[in-house]
C-alpha cells in the first residue's frame, strides 16, 4: 500500500507550482496586511467585499479532498496543503527544507506577524509545528519513507523572536520500526528550542516491506 498513490510528472509539478505559488504569496501578503493595517473603516469594508468576491471566484470549483500525489522523478510526496512547507497553503511560511549528503535536514526562513504569540515572539505552538515537520523530514529520509510522529518532546530554552530563523534536524538512531530524531530551532544568537521525536512506521508499511 502506498499512502501517496498517484504520480505527478516533473513537468506537471513545475507547471502547477508556477501557477499557484504566486497566488499563495499574494494571499500570504493579504494575511500580513490584514493584521497590520491601520486604514479607515470604509476601506476595511471595501477590502472585505473585494476579498469575498475573489473567494467566490476561487470557490467556483472545489475538490472534495486534497489529492495524494507523489513526484514521479524524486519519489517525494507533493504536500502542497501542508501548514509548514505547503506552497499552496498561505498559512505556511513556507519552509524550504534542504537535505545534506549525510541526511541532515535544515531550513532558513522568516516568521512574521501571523506567527506571533507574545508581542515580538513566535508562538510556542508554531515552534513545535516547525520542529515536528523538520524532524519528520529527516526521520523519513526526505518524506520518502512512511513514518509518522509517535511522540515529540520540546525544551524551550528562551523565547524565539520573530524574523530570520534556522531549523535543523538529524537522526539520532533507528530501532526496528522506530526512528529517533533530534533537532533545534535557532536565531542569530543561538538555539531557542530543542526537540526530540520518535517516528513510527505504520503497520501497513511494515507488512508491505
Amino acid at each position: 500500500m502506498d499512502f501517496f498513490f498517484e504520480s505527478m510528472s516533473a513537468e506537471e509539478h513545475d507547471r502547477l507550482r508556477a501557477l499557484h505559488e504566486p497566488l499563495t504569496q499574494s494571499v500570504r501578503r493579504l494575511i500580513e496586511a490584514s493584521i497590520r493595517t491601520g486604514v479607515d473603516d470604509d476601506t476595511v469594508v471595501a477590502a472585505r467585499r473585494a476579498i469575498d468576491a475573489v473567494s467566490a471566484m476561487l470557490e467556483g470549483r472545489e475538490r472534495d479532498q486534497t489529492p495524494r500525489m507523489r513526484h514521479a522523478d524524486t519519489g517525494r510526496p507533493v504536500v502542497w496543503a501542508n501548514p509548514v512547507v505547503g506552497i499552496r497553503n498561505a498559512m505556511a511560511p513556507p519552509l524550504m527544507i534542504e537535505q545534506d549528503a549525510d541526511g541532515r535536514c535544515w531550513s532558513e526562513f522568516s516568521l512574521g506577524a501571523p506567527y506571533e504569540g507574545p508581542p515580538g515572539w513566535v508562538h510556542g505552538g508554531v515552534c513545535a509545528l516547525v520542529l515536528d515537520q523538520i524532524l519528520g523530514e529527516v526521520a523519513s529520509d526526505g518524506l520518502t519513507k512512511p513514518l509518522f510522529t509517535g511522540t515529540i518532546t520540546l525544551k524551550y530554552l528562551r523565547g524565539t523572536p520573530l524574523g530570520a530563523l534556522r531549523a535543523e534536524a538529524w537522526v539520532d538512531r533507528v530501532d526496528g520500526f522506530k526512528t529517533y530524531a533530534r533537532g533545534e530551532l535557532r536565531d542569530a544568537e543561538g538555539v531557542t528550542v530543542e526537540a526530540e521525536g520518535v517516528f513510527i512506521m505504520p503497520a501497513w508499511a511494515r507488512e508491505a516491506g
